[in-house]
Order: C-alpha cells, then sequence, then structure tokens
C-alpha cells in the first residue's frame, strides 16, 4: 500500500486531545497506518526511528525543510518522561495525541531540548 500522508494527517487532526494523555506512540503510530503503511510496534516512543527506516522513511538531515507527514522521534531527557515522544507535522502545527505549541511538546522537553531525529516517507 502505498503513503498516503493526507490520510495520516486528517486522522491525527480528527483524533487529538485537548492535552496530553501519554499516547503520543500509539496516536502517531495510527496516524501512520491510517496513511497507509504498517509499522512494527515498540512500548517507548523513543525506540520508533529504526522501525520507522524499516517501514520505509527516511531519516532526514538537520535543518531540513518540514513537510506535512514528516515524524520526529524525540529522546527523553532526565527527570522526564523516560519514553520520549513521538509527533508528526501536519504542515502548520505538531500533533501527538494533542496538539503541541511545537516540535517539543511540553515545558520540560522546550527546557532541555532532548535530541531527536526527524523522519519521511517518500
Amino acid at each position: 500500500m502505498s503513503w498516503n500522508k493526507q490520510e495520516a494527517v486528517l486522522y491525527l487532526r480528527m483524533h487529538a486531545l485537548g492535552k496530553s494523555h501519554s499516547e503520543c506512540a500509539k496516536y502517531t503510530r495510527r496516524a501512520i497506518e491510517a496513511g497507509g503503511i504498517r509499522i512494527e510496534r515498540t512500548h517507548d516512543a523513543k525506540d520508533y526511528g529504526p522501525l520507522l527506516l524499516r517501514a520505509g522513511f527516511r531519516e532526514l538531515p538537520p535543518g531540513s525543510t518540514l513537510h506535512s507527514g514528516d515524524v520526529a522521534v524525540i529522546q527523553p531527557y532526565p527527570g522526564g518522561n523516560p519514553s520520549g515522544h513521538m509527533t508528526m507535522y501536519d504542515g502548520t502545527e505538531w500533533i501527538s495525541d494533542f496538539h503541541q505549541q511545537s516540535m517539543y511538546p511540553g515545558p520540560g522537553y522546550r527546557k532541555m531540548l532532548p535530541p531527536f531525529k526527524i523522519y519521511r516517507m517518500n
């Protein structure tokens, strides 16, 4: 099945909650699947990078221009959620299980700026 990023983004927009429910990986993975790509599952958001690569996504070089459907996998920071975070860009904003203020989902992430990688399906 081919990648339909519009369907993936639409899924996230329609299912996003008013605030985080600590289900970023589940919502983002379901959006990817709504776009037509099957992806293996793992418990922690921080571990989705290799699974995205195996599903056909590619890692973008730092500083790349973002496109709708791009997925960020963010590593945890000391004192934060040890699972890390996963989110998708809809062309205007980052969405996971909620509409985010930025790619980093909360103040701890925005303060600590943990490492991340962005993936794109061609």
